[in-house]
């Protein structure tokens, strides 16, 4: 099965797997994009997408600029009827700018097979040990 790709705009850099065994795909930036500390931006790719029917786009962190950056990814959900350009949402939460050149890798993209449930209300839920426990409801 193919992940179809079009590029936008002509400079843009397709996305590549760094390993061929690597699940995430690298995305990169179409161009020079500033992210200053406590603000979002959207990054532009330059690309969309053809994900096949049945499948899901998840856009994840970069590690390595997530870790020492403070760079976290923002969204990341893209559906297989979208074919509009791919955007990475990005906000910064370390304490000093951080600057993606045209062609840095700006985040990763997996691509998952996904059930498709019917939604039904109900009265109740089934009961479990755990119940409405939530935040800290296994120890800390």
């Amino acid at each position: 099965m193919d992940l179809k790709i079009k590029k936008i705009d002509s400079s843009a850099k397709l996305p590549q797997r760094a390993h061929s065994y690597d699940a995430g795909i690298d995305i990169f930036s179409l161009e020079r994009t500033v992210v200053s500390p406590g603000k979002r931006v959207a990054i532009r790719t330059g690309i969309s997408l053809e994900i096949p029917e049945g499948y899901v786009g998840l856009v994840w962190d970069k590690s390595g600029i997530a870790i020492t950056e403070g760079l976290k990814t923002l969204g990341g959900v893209i559906d297989s009827a979208y074919r509009g350009e791919l955007l990475i949402g990005m906000v910064n939460l370390g304490s000093t700018e951080y600057v993606f050149e045209k062609g840095h890798k700006v985040a990763q993209l997996l691509i998952q097979k996904i059930e498709l449930m019917d939604i039904t209300e109900v009265e109740s839920l089934s009961g479990t040990t755990r119940g409405a426990k939530g935040f800290g409801s296994s120890g800390k």
